[in-house]
């Protein structure tokens, strides 16, 4: 009997002016969560007039503690920097994980000036995988 390999998390980067936007797609779990850390951390670290960083998580799966984990270390990690974290088309599951922890607020707060976001930038967009010794390619 096989078993099927777990889903992974693609991410795709889009840049945009002074703001970054990540997509997942997959769970953000145990064996995921070190991908995006590292990706939010090399945009933050890479781009000195970044403003805003933004997670889209229309397609995320399943999420675990250590994904949570991975979005709380990010949102320290922004806050640090001074950009603006924002958690976009989250799923009802991650909703409800905010929302079961205490984390709802703290990492979806509006931002204090209330202003509005600009999202009229040039985009590029650069596709990530995790790497996979035993994908066999």
């Amino acid at each position: 009997m096989t078993t099927p390999p777990p889903d992974h998390l693609r991410l795709t980067r889009v840049d945009t002016g002074d703001r970054v936007r990540i997509e997942l797609d997959g769970d953000l779990d145990h064996d995921t969560a070190d991908l995006l850390v590292n990706e939010a951390t090399a945009q933050l670290s890479t781009r000195p007039g970044l403003g805003h960083l933004h997670l889209h998580c229309g397609g995320l799966g399943t999420i675990d503690s250590m994904g949570l984990s991975a979005l709380l270390m990010i949102s320290r990690r922004t806050a640090a920097a001074e950009v603006r974290l924002h958690l976009e088309d989250r799923p009802a599951n991650l909703d409800q994980l905010l929302r079961l922890t205490g984390t709802f607020d703290h990492l979806t707060a509006p931002s204090p000036t209330g202003a509005a976001e600009d999202s009229t930038h040039e985009e590029e967009a650069t596709v990530f995988r995790p790497h996979r010794p035993d994908a066999g390619t």
